[in-house]
């Protein structure tokens, strides 16, 4: 087995994140991966649907740039969408890797192609799983053909069971989003703008009723408090509702922005998709592990963390919109109790959850199936 491992990872975006959550995480984990003395090659489409919505975005172009400033270590290959099944093409850029990963968000014409030049190349074929498909709408991830792959790389418990018990695999493996703390940290000498802010999509409807119980709630009975949303995809009658209500909706933010959003802030607010609450329990988004790398108090919905992920103490889970209120109002009125919690909440990623500790991770992983 190589001392050096080469990696193949094939994403929808690394470039955008917009209404690309998994872009956050991948960036950090693939730097750290190369940190680690690992060569790994990002292969993305040169123009899929994230990346035309993000350069549709007034700050779109400036956002693309600052991505490639803050990482320059990433190696990404840019493909055109009509070659996926040009096996000639990919046989010449995948020789000599020793491991191929697939994230969920690629099309099935694609994964078939990467598993019949496995055969020919030789190299491992892993499918990397960081959301609710499986569960939620199997029949899109069995078009992808994972159960021919050599192993799931899965970002909970509850979907690698999921996996196991509902699709007879045996090599599966839990690994976890994390911060990248190299970027997501506490930043200092930024003046408060507002009091309460969410970083969050609509999400079609996934968590509708928990953001009008969990947000707009509070905010209809704290007036005097100054609530902010950033995200993309709102309704005109979810916009009309935070206009009534006097919460500034901020539209697109660029992750990279984030930590800045959350040092302007006094508190930021968790609201996980219906799915993280039932069928996939125990497996929060990856907002929750940043904002707590940015030292900002945290208040959640209601998710189990049957993981163990976090401390007791770390961030304040709430039962409904009332106990929210009341949460909000007590960390507001109590600035040395959230700046304990902010405190404990880094504490606990920075020993737990940054991407070098997944990158290590992914190495195992890949040694394991290489072995």
């Amino acid at each position: 087995m190589p001392d050096k491992l080469r990696i193949a990872y094939f994403v929808h975006s690394i470039r955008s994140d917009w209404n690309n959550g998994n872009a956050h995480f991948l960036r950090g984990l693939i730097r750290e991966f190369g940190a680690r003395g690992h060569e790994a090659v990002v292969f993305e489409p040169r123009n899929e649907w994230s990346i035309e919505n993000l350069l549709t975005e007034p700050e779109g172009d400036a956002a693309l740039v600052k991505f490639h400033q803050a990482y320059p270590e990433l190696r990404i290959q840019l493909y055109e969408s009509e070659n996926i099944a040009n096996v000639a093409i990919w046989h010449r850029l995948l020789d000599d890797f020793d491991i191929v990963i697939a994230h969920e968000w690629n099309p099935a014409a694609l994964a078939h192609t990467l598993l019949q030049l496995r055969k020919e190349l030789g190299y491992k074929l892993l499918f990397h799983d960081t959301h609710h498909r499986a569960s939620s709408s199997p029949e899109q991830i069995r078009l992808l053909g994972v159960d021919c792959f050599d192993g799931v790389v899965a970002f909970g418990e509850a979907l690698r069971d999921i996996y196991r018990s509902r699709w007879g695999m045996h090599d599966v493996w839990t690994l976890h989003e994390a911060a990248d703390t190299k970027l997501f940290q506490p930043l200092s000498g930024v003046p408060k703008s507002q009091d309460v802010v969410w970083i969050g999509n609509w999400g079609d409807e996934e968590r509708s009723q928990q953001i009008r119980e969990f947000i707009l709630g509070p905010a209809s009975l704290m007036p005097e408090r100054r609530f902010a949303i950033y995200g993309v995809r709102y309704p005109s009658d979810a916009l009309d509702a935070l206009k009534a209500l006097k919460v500034e909706y901020r539209g697109y933010l660029p992750n990279l922005g984030a930590p800045c959003v959350y040092a302007a802030s006094r508190l930021t607010v968790h609201i996980p998709r219906q799915q993280y609450v039932q069928a996939m329990t125990g497996i929060p988004t990856i907002r929750v592990f940043e904002a707590l790398a940015c030292g900002i108090p945290l208040v959640s919905a209601p998710w189990s963390d049957t993981e163990g992920l976090f401390r007791e103490g770390d961030f304040m889970f709430v039962s409904d919109g009332e106990a929210m209120r009341s949460a909000i109002a007590r960390l507001l009125d109590d600035p040395a109790e959230a700046q304990e919690q902010a405190l404990r909440g880094r504490e606990t990623v920075l020993a737990r959850h940054t991407c070098a500790h997944r990158a290590a991770e992914l190495e195992a992983i890949c040694r394991e199936v290489l072995a």
